[in-house]
This record gives structure tokens, C-alpha cells and sequence, in this order.
């Protein structure tokens, strides 16, 4: 997969995408991204990719054809279609099912807006979706991007070991992720469920199971709401909701 990030700041931008995983899936040929500096495609001798709003009002406006001079730039430099999403907190909110969504297409270019936003004319023209990470507004869009292009890439084939390291995480299938643990056995007082430690295989996926349902019943109820629950899921939930006690979460108390 292909992934082309138009943004005012491509350095600061690569510093996260050449790093850890991302960075290796890239070495290794799985996947591919690249920023663009929006500034390298004006047509201004200083380098202005903004100007006021018609009509008035606080702050500038990212010109449009800059935008889309940058945007037909990547567009030829390989084969396909691109997907052009622009991050914006007018967008509808970004999820694990968007992600996916993304993720099945061969190039993805996103475009990070700055200032008081861009140009509605852009917006019209080129771009197929506006996606927010939720209902709060940030300076640019470069760290929403960030956070798209990290969710979408390590779904592609390669990047990860295998489709279990995120089949089995935090919405995926609906659910929040059972909990984790790791060495040592004993820390603070605190034990690693017996059951973990048992070699069980079956037991162990059954118990995973139940505690992820009840993890989503505590703390995120309106997704539990939303789920289709079998027989087997509901004994899970019980015994899982007995062996706690029954007892709130911090997060239930809150």
C-alpha cells in the first residue's frame, strides 16, 4: 500500500513514519509512505500557500492551488486511483472500521489543512471523505494524519507478524482487549491469573473472551449494547463477571 501524507511540515511528519514498525514495513517493501511539502507547489516567489478569507474573519486560508497542484503530483507519480481524505473536524469520526476500510485500497493520500482551514473549492473538487478524530479542533492536521496513517497502515498485509497481532485488539471485532501480562509472575503483590499460566490454549482463549466482554460491559457500555452476544458469550461474561466478584472498575465508579 501506498500512502502520500500533503502536508506544511513533511520533515517532522517522516520522523514518525520512518520509525519502529512503520519504518520497518517500508524497508521490507510492504507498504510505502511519503510526505510532500504543499510549499514546493506554489506558483508565489515567497513561498505563500494562504491568504485572508473573503469576507472577513480571523486568521488565513490554505489556497486551493497549491493544494491541488501538490495533489496532481502525487496522483502521477504512480499507477492507481487515489483516495483523498482530508482531516478535518468537520469529518465523521475516525474508527477501527474506517481503518479497515482504508486499508483495502492501494494509495491513500491525505491532506493535513492548517490555519483557519482550505479553500471549500478544494474540498469540492478533489477530496472523496473528511474524517475527525473526534469533536475537538487542533492546530493543523499533521497529528490526525499521523494517527490515520498508523491505524491504516499496520493493517496491511506484512507490516504486522500476523493478522492475530490485531484481530485480537481493542475494537476489532466490536469488543475492547482483554487484559495483558507479562514477566515477572508476582510484581507489587499483584498475580498473573493462574489461568495464563495453566498452557491451556482453549481455557486460555475462553477466559481472554470473557474478559473482554465484561471489559466492554464496564467501560464502554454503549459498545457492549451494540453487540450480537451467543450463548457461549453469555456463560463467558458470567463466569468472568463471578471470578471479578462482581466488584466496579475505577473507570465504573467514574
Amino acid at each position: 500500500m501506498r500512502i502520500d501524507i500533503l502536508t506544511l511540515f513533511p520533515e517532522t511528519m517522516e520522523r514518525m513514519t520512518n520509525e519502529s514498525i512503520l519504518g520497518r514495513a517500508q524497508d521490507r517493501g510492504y507498504l510505502l509512505i511519503k510526505c510532500h511539502n504543499i510549499r514546493d507547489y506554489t506558483k508565489n516567489k515567497q513561498m505563500q500557500v494562504d491568504d485572508y478569507p473573503y469576507g472577513g474573519g480571523m486568521g488565513m486560508v490554505m489556497q486551493a492551488d497549491p493544494l491541488y497542484n501538490c495533489l496532481s503530483a502525487v496522483r502521477d507519480m504512480a499507477p492507481g486511483e487515489v483516495y483523498t481524505v482530508y482531516m478535518s473536524p468537520q469529518g465523521k469520526p475516525f474508527t477501527q472500521e474506517t481503518a479497515k476500510r482504508l486499508a483495502g485500497l492501494g494509495r491513500l493520500a491525505i491532506v493535513c489543512g492548517h490555519y483557519e482551514g482550505v479553500d471549500e473549492r478544494f474540498i469540492e473538487e478533489c477530496v472523496d471523505e473528511e474524517i475527525s478524530l473526534g469533536d475537538f479542533v487542533l492546530t493543523g492536521g499533521e497529528i490526525p494524519a499521523l494517527a490515520v496513517c498508523d491505524a491504516v497502515a499496520r493493517l496491511t498485509p506484512g507490516v504486522l507478524a500476523s493478522e492475530e497481532s490485531f484481530t485480537g485488539e481493542s475494537h476489532w471485532d466490536g469488543t475492547l482487549e482483554y487484559p495483558q501480562y507479562s514477566r515477572p509472575e508476582e510484581w507489587h503483590g499483584r498475580s498473573v491469573p493462574p489461568i495464563l499460566l495453566s498452557g491451556d490454549h482453549a481455557k486460555v482463549a475462553d477466559w481472554r473472551r470473557g474478559q473482554s466482554l465484561l471489559r466492554t460491559k464496564r467501560k464502554r457500555p454503549d459498545m457492549f449494547e451494540r453487540l450480537a452476544l451467543t450463548e457461549k458469550d453469555l456463560k463467558l461474561l458470567e463466569r468472568a463477571e463471578r471470578e471479578s466478584g462482581g466488584a466496579s472498575t475505577k473507570s465504573d465508579k467514574e
